[in-house]
């Protein structure tokens, strides 16, 4: 039962997050599509790089839930030498399943290691159609199911997960009360379940010869939507210190080596994944234990943990979704469990508050949500976009004068030392103008901010998780049909407004090249939350009509007049 713990330690370099990835590709991409047309010339072609359900009382079922294999032995109370001071024997002569159904929950307790077989939102739908069960059956058969007891060496000779305890249900039926007693080992649980909330009282007890035995409560074999086949990578334990004021998330690598133990003053600590959370609310000041386990159950490794360490534990438990509303009525602090990024966080959490109001008060749809708030931002934009353009438009009537800059260095090796001389004529020519030549990369670093923003509200808010727009199912996922329309148009809108964009200085073999980007960003966005990619299309339509609009009121100027004149450092002819 118990494994070699290890102390939590900083962990080894670990993989770029998402966050980093996307910067890096997004700021590649947009080195291809504005600094390769202005050093073209001089450095040469480079590749583009359910409505609430009324309650039902507390009721033992039929048929007892799927349990793990039957021990050869039920532990049963043995007689205790000194029967005077010993405890009353207290079990159960038969196994039984208690279902506690909610307007939230359908759960369900049994009585052998009284421990919870099953956890249904019903609220929630896996990628199955079916509510979400937290518990993983399979997995808990081998790891043990949640709610089990974890002691540290010596563990007590009778094993109390496998023990059948007297189950005696709560009047509401909200809950219920297990006891188990040989005389010795004495053990209490208390599952209480309220109507209407995803919060939740639980508290045990455990007394060896009247003294108090520490143990810890477990949820291992995985937690959340187990449908989905990255489960496993996004399961972590988590809590937040008192002491520090932090966050802190422990993966399934900083367990890989064994057990992570951790005391400290918790505000609440537990386990999750990107949607759902199971964590413990310490009713004691003093410190609680966590251990973050890593288990390999059928060749996939799943995260698992275990809360107390005291003889008697007692917790305010929440087990429901990372909503930013249903968070917060528990505990201020729960909140942060939705974690919005740490290099754009600043970004994301306004971003999706805004979505989020706009759907509920104004449209009552996130795709439509995401399609406002994007023709905000793109209207916001508009004046850096006018001013990027004027300079562009700038740059078409100097041409001809930076064409014939080129031509007299027509042949120029790049290791020849007049290949900077050519570089430094342009970029005086430039200055001379007023012309900023990196001015048409500004918008698209703006909106990268945006961008990953974007991102990350479509992966672990909770509220997008299934959200429809039109034939869209799901804004969090790609589309589930082999040709994805929303990719296709996108690379049709970024085409057209790559034509309609003005690109000075670009020969014939540059453009043939850039016809590629579009499919590029395709390819880019082929795999990403069908919401992401339906940013970026309004986005692009958006660019579309204000390019049209940009090109009215903007026509280029006549050219200048002339070639400018050799500079000094040419002189004599070259």
């Amino acid at each position: 039962m118990a494994d070699t713990p290890t102390q939590a330690k900083p962990t080894g370099p670990e993989e770029p997050s998402i966050e980093k990835r996307l910067l890096l590709a997004f700021l590649l991409m947009g080195a291809v599509l504005f600094l390769m047309p202005y050093f073209y010339k001089n450095f040469g072609p480079q590749p583009p790089p359910p409505k609430p359900v009324p309650a039902a009382a507390t009721q033992p079922t039929e048929q007892p839930a799927p349990a793990p294999a039957k021990p050869a032995e039920i532990p049963r109370p043995a007689p205790v030498a000194g029967a005077k001071t010993a405890a009353p024997r207290v079990w159960s002569e038969k196994e039984q399943s208690l279902l506690v159904e909610t307007d939230l929950y359908k759960i369900v307790l049994s009585n052998r290691g009284a421990v919870v077989r099953s956890w249904v939102l019903k609220k929630y739908m896996d990628n199955e159609h079916q509510p979400i069960d937290l518990v993983d059956a399979p997995a808990a058969l081998k790891t043990g199911y949640p709610f089990s007891l974890r002691f540290k060496d010596p563990p007590p000779a009778v094993d109390l997960n496998q023990a059948l305890y007297a189950v005696k249900p709560a009047p509401d039926g909200l809950g219920a009360d297990f006891d188990y007693s040989d005389g010795l080992l004495v053990v209490h649980k208390t599952f209480r379940f309220q109507q209407r909330s995803y919060l939740s009282e639980f508290s045990s007890e455990v007394t060896q010869g009247g003294a108090p035995l520490a143990h810890a409560i477990e949820w291992r074999g995985a937690f959340g939507d187990t449908t989905t086949q990255s489960t496993a990578v996004v399961q972590t334990s988590v809590h937040y210190d008192l002491v520090s004021g932090k966050l802190v998330v422990r993966s399934i690598k900083d367990a890989k080596n064994g057990p992570v133990v951790e005391w400290g003053a918790y505000s609440f600590c537990g386990i999750q994944d990107k949607y759902f959370a199971a964590v413990f609310l310490p009713h004691a000041e003093g410190p609680v234990e966590l251990v973050t386990v890593s288990d390999s159950v059928e060749g996939a490794t799943t995260a698992g943990v275990a809360v107390g360490g005291a003889g008697a534990n007692r917790f305010s438990l929440f087990v429901g979704p990372k909503d930013l509303d249903i968070l917060k009525k528990v505990s201020p602090k729960l909140e942060q469990v939705v974690d919005f990024g740490t290099w754009f966080g600043w970004a994301a959490k306004p971003l999706f508050l805004i979505v989020n109001w706009i759907n509920h008060n104004l449209v009552h749809n996130y795709g439509w949500s995401i399609v406002l708030v994007t023709i905000v931002i793109n209207f916001l934009l508009l004046p850096l976009k006018f001013s990027s353009m004027k300079s562009m438009k700038k740059m078409q009537t100097l041409k001809p004068q930076i064409d014939a800059i080129n031509a007299r260095y027509k042949g120029i090796g790049m290791r020849d030392p007049k290949k900077a001389e050519q570089n430094q004529e342009v970029m005086d020519f430039y200055k001379k103008h007023g012309v900023n030549p990196m001015g048409g990369c500004l918008p698209m670093l703006v909106q990268l901010p945006f961008f990953i923003a974007f991102y990350n509200v479509l992966s672990i808010a909770i509220e997008m998780r299934g959200a429809h727009w039109l034939w869209v199912t799901d804004l969090s996922q790609p589309e589930h049909f082999t040709i994805r329309a929303l990719p296709v148009l996108m690379v049709a809108a970024q085409f057209v407004m790559q034509k309609m964009t003005p690109t000075p200085g670009q020969d014939p073999t540059q453009a043939k090249m850039m016809l590629v980007m579009p499919l590029v960003f395709g390819y880019m966005f082929w795999s990403m939350p069908s919401g992401l990619v339906l940013y970026w299309l309004t986005s692009n339509l958006v660019g579309i009509a204000q390019q049209w609009f940009i090109n009215q009121s903007m026509p280029a100027p006549p050219p200048e007049a002339g070639p400018p004149a050799a500079s000094k450092r040419k002189k004599g002819g070259h």
